[in-house]
């Protein structure tokens, strides 16, 4: 790294300084510290060992030669002091106030085109410095105690005054910028919202904005001893901010509404940074290890925020926690119900079943019919659309249950009883009875579906034939039918991943809805329409209103399932894929009709091929959508869970123990049936 120095010429001489040569030039900062970040960023980020001693060695020069350490720490000063270093102390790695989407196309924007350069802003001095997407792996990586002590070496304790005057005054409009920032943030129409006592009372984000401007004006208040009042007034707008996220299981929230919080959070971290640093510079230990350690943390915020500032699936990751969380929260509420702990809960979810089996065996009739008339692609799928949308959304009013919707809805409640038990191995075995309970509860609900459907499609072929004298399915139909289910000779397992796929987004659309009814009031919205009120009557408008927010996420997700099943084959055809759905319930009426059509001419093969081709589409269908729906329903909650294999463990060990439990519940004591009964 010498050379590095060797190469500029330093106006400050002494008997250690190094010999000039005639190529020595002017001292450039920006040219000397990219390349001297250039000789310690290891060739694989993942070498730390490499970056440690690099910047060991650097420290080991900077000892050894006082003009070298006086060089780079001008250069450094003159950075941060001249090159309008505000913007990135306030902008990198803080989301700005533009709006979720709009920061997204941008993000979107920049990976292909990105920002031209100006070298007058300090902001994109350091991009150009920190260059490498994986410089933030080796300067994380790198311990904070590595940092310190090249800070030390390179003695800001020497500093020139007047460069260390600037560098504080360049901190302090940073710090009223983030504080005018916050106090603009906290008056918020959607913020105030939902947060009301910010209306009856002073707004501690704006006491803060208040505090800071004491603080710059009492030089007692920069002693790092001191715990001044802004900190105190922070820390309560951090109380805020979490109050709300804690609010928004009951009210809900909103995409426009988590980015907003997730930018206050962030400037009130990089706020509290540059004022401890602030208080470290102006006191008389200006540079001591309290402001080396400040000063390692924000070079490390900084370089992660320079080295995602154009990551769009951080962004998305982000701001989606929140809402994701709220999604599966409103789709576990539902999922209680599709868990039975009792024989009487178990019996009347396959009663339940029992119904949705008759309905599906006319929507599969309906689905016949529309195929024969051989409509253009687009005005099929919308029929198909519509008939399962329609169908579904009747069953549900009807409170029968289909068997494959319950995946999407009892992953979450799992995932919640996961996050109540902070994976802590004593509460294993209640987590293991939910996983006992959600199986046994899912097969009887398939079989409740299947037990019916079959004959049901059987009736309604039989009834066709017997009043038109003709099968309503044509054995070359039946033939087709049948090997659209073929595990073995068809894509069946395939399309009943895109089925499993469609019931898992459907899940997600529930808890959205769920989440839109609650935080928008739409059932408030709607018993204040003075037409409806008139055309209906208040206190039926008010049943309406009431059946539309505890079922609007059902109604809207049955809906846009059906929709999402009706249109994949037309977007197979539009796109010339290999798209298509296959769905346990309406497989097994179609060997309903198939049975039918083909007077029961069933060979063997095709016997052990159609109830295979059933059960496994079925599996597939469950499968696909359970684990999609546990994976964003553990995600969404941040957790960890170590201990999956002691789950697996104790799944196992169950089922092998007690296997009737995954299919039988207990019998009920005579407390739960006089419960029930009340």
């Amino acid at each position: 790294m010498e050379h590095i120095f060797r190469h500029y010429t330093y106006p400050q001489t002494s008997p250690q300084s190094p010999q000039q040569g005639d190529s020595a030039q002017p001292i450039d900062p920006v040219a000397l510290v990219t390349e001297l970040v250039d000789q310690i960023r290891p060739a694989n980020s993942t070498q730390v060992a490499d970056a440690v001693y690099a910047i060991q060695a650097l420290c080991y020069l900077l000892d050894h030669h006082p003009d070298y350490a006086a060089m780079l720490r001008d250069s450094l000063l003159r950075l941060l002091g001249e090159h309008k270093p505000v913007s990135l102390y306030v902008d990198a790695g803080i989301q700005p106030s533009s709006g979720f989407f709009t920061e997204m196309r941008r993000r979107v924007g920049h990976k292909f085109l990105p920002d031209a350069v100006d070298a007058t802003y300090l902001k994109d001095i350091f991009a150009q410095i920190f260059c490498k997407a994986s410089d933030e792996d080796w300067v994380l990586a790198v311990p904070d105690s590595v940092w310190i002590e090249l800070i030390q070496a390179i003695r800001f304790r020497q500093a020139d005054p007047q460069l260390n005057q600037q560098c504080v005054l360049c901190l302090i409009d940073a710090v009223q910028v983030l504080s005018y920032r916050l106090a603009a943030s906290g008056l918020e129409p959607e913020l105030i919202r939902n947060h009301q006592e910010l209306e009856e009372y002073t707004s501690p984000f704006m006491m803060q904005n208040v505090e800071m401007h004491a603080f710059l004006k009492e030089p007692a208040s920069f002693q790092v001893t001191n715990s001044p009042q802004i900190f105190v007034m922070l820390d309560q707008c951090r109380s805020i901010i979490a109050k709300v996220r804690r609010n928004s299981a009951q009210v809900g929230t909103s995409i426009s509404l988590t980015f907003l919080l997730q930018g206050m959070t962030q400037q009130i971290e990089r706020l509290e940074t540059l004022l401890r640093l602030l208080m470290c510079f102006r006191s008389n230990n200006q540079m001591g290890l309290v402001a080396e350690q400040h000063v390692v943390t924000l070079l490390k915020t900084l370089v992660s925020a320079e080295c995602h500032k154009n990551d769009v699936a951080q962004h998305w990751r982000q701001n989606m926690e929140i809402l994701a969380l709220r999604v599966t929260e409103n789709a576990s509420r539902t999922g209680e119900h599709y868990i039975t702990e009792t024989r009487g809960e178990y019996f009347a979810l396959m009663k339940s079943a029992m119904g949705a089996g008759l309905v599906v065996g006319l929507m599969a009739m309906i689905k016949i019919l529309i195929a024969k008339m051989y409509f253009p692609p687009l005005t099929e799928a919308i029929l198909f659309s519509l008939n399962y949308g329609l169908g579904f959304v009747f069953i549900h009013m009807l409170h029968f249950t289909v068997a494959t919707k319950q995946p999407a809805m009892t992953a979450a409640a799992i995932a919640a009883s996961i996050d109540a038990s902070d994976g802590k191995t004593k509460n294993m075995d209640k987590l293991v009875t939910i996983i006992a309970q959600t199986m046994r509860s899912q097969t009887i609900a398939i079989i409740g579906n299947v037990l019916i459907a079959v004959p049901m499609a059987m009736l309604i072929a039989w009834l066709v034939y017997l009043v038109m004298g003709e099968h309503f399915v044509s054995p070359y139909k039946a033939e087709h039918l049948l090997a659209d289910i073929n595990p073995v000779h068809s894509g069946a397992l395939f399309y009943a991943a895109i089925a499993g796929l469609c019931l898992f987004l459907s899940g997600l659309i529930a808890g959205y809805h769920d989440n839109m009814a609650v935080y928008n009031k739409i059932p408030q919205r709607i018993k204040a329409l003075k037409w409806l009120q008139k055309l209906l009557g208040i206190p039926r408008l008010h049943r309406m209103a009431n059946y539309i927010e505890n079922n609007l996420g059902a109604l809207a997700g049955n809906f846009y399932f059906g929709c999402l099943l009706g249109g994949m084959a037309a977007l197979g055809v539009l796109l010339g894929l290999p798209i298509d759905i296959r769905h346990i319930t309406f497989s097994s009426a179609f060997v309903g009709f198939s049975l039918v059509g083909l007077d029961f001419q069933f060979t063997p093969e095709m016997a052990v091929m159609a109830v295979l081709g059933v059960l496994l589409i079925g599996t597939v269908n469950l499968l696909v959508s359970f684990t999609l729906a546990l994976y964003v329903a553990m995600k969404s909650r941040q957790l960890s869970f170590a201990q999956w294999r002691a789950l697996f463990k104790a799944v196992f060990s169950k089922l092998r123990h007690e296997p009737r439990v995954f299919f039988l519940p207990p019998k009920d004591t005579p407390s739960q049936s006089a419960l029930e009964h009340d």
